[in-house]
């Protein structure tokens, strides 16, 4: 069994996020920390793992297999999920072998690595790129990286009805969309399977038009047959992946000494900085309530003291 124990369910608080270009604006805003639910598997990655841990029982696997960088919150997750549950973890990784918080972390967890080089990295999306390492490893489920897909955007589903649950605490009786950051899009896409439509969500794009966000979220919605999806992505890549300026590690610093939440410069600093910007230009009406998703991640900020 590769499931964590029923009582095993983590839950996030949903707390009123006090700022003062917020209140200028009118604008009030809900964080669902996510960073909180757990030190190791931490953030949105849970979610997106759980149903991906199904599959894998069903299969009767005896354990997973995905890819990631150096700084992953993905594998991070999964290898100390793999340690804590006790199962089989396998890494494949961008680039060539080097020592990173995150990597040692990894080999301390138990999960095996594979340093793939980079062009051995871009392949990951060509049709036998997973036939040598089913071989391999044939008692082992493949994931996607970010743990994506229908299957982590299902996962994702949950975080509607953890919200839900606690909208009166806070004396809502409704909001008006989502924030958040996006990677791979894909919790994005289980925030928009779980709304049908109801409320807007607004994606903050951390990469690139060129990682395929996107056609992502785009290929995951139809596949599960959502018909007219609302939402919406923007740019708040700064130039490009793991991109950082003085004003994002400016806007971080000020936020966690306003606010006392941390963040990280790779997607939650970006995500919120993104949110002000947009906020500021008069985007949203004032009296407009939002949902901003604190996707964890915070292991990665190793990477940038």
């Amino acid at each position: 069994m590769l499931l964590p124990p029923s009582d095993w369910l983590p839950q996030a608080p949903l707390d009123l996020l006090h700022l003062d270009w917020l209140t200028r604006s009118g604008i009030e805003v809900a964080i669902l920390r996510l960073d909180q639910i757990d030190p190791l598997i931490s953030g949105n990655k849970w979610f997106k793992l759980i149903e991906h841990f199904k599959a894998a029982d069903l299969a009767a696997a005896k354990g997973l297999i995905s890819l990631g960088g150096a700084h992953s919150n993905h594998l991070h997750a999964l290898a100390a999920a793999g340690k804590r549950f006790g199962f089989t973890t396998v890494g494949l990784l961008r680039g060539h072998a080097q020592e990173t918080p995150t990597v040692k972390d990894l080999q301390a967890f138990g999960m095996q690595l594979h340093w793939l080089g980079y062009g051995g990295y871009r392949a990951r999306h060509d049709a036998g790129f997973w036939e040598p390492w089913r071989a391999q490893y044939p008692d082992l489920l493949a994931v996607p990286e970010g743990g994506g897909g229908l299957p982590g955007a299902k996962g994702c589903m949950r975080l509607k009805v953890m919200v839900s649950e606690q909208l009166k605490g806070l004396g809502w009786s409704d909001y008006n969309g989502w924030w958040l950051a996006c990677g791979t899009g894909t919790t994005l896409a289980g925030l928009v399977l779980a709304e049908a439509g109801d409320h807007p969500v607004y994606g903050a794009l951390a990469v690139p038009d060129d990682h395929g966000v996107a056609q992502q979220v785009e290929s995951i919605v139809q596949e599960a047959g959502v018909h007219h999806p609302v939402y919406e992505l923007i740019d708040a890549s700064r130039g490009g992946f793991a991109k950082v300026d003085p004003l994002l590690l400016d806007f971080i610093a000020q936020t966690e000494q306003a606010s006392g939440i941390p963040l990280e410069p790779l997607y939650t600093g970006k995500a919120l900085l993104a949110l002000k910007q947009q906020v500021e230009a008069g985007r949203f009406e004032k009296g407009t309530r939002l949902i901003f998703v604190h996707t964890g991640g915070l292991q990665g900020r190793r990477g940038f003291q």
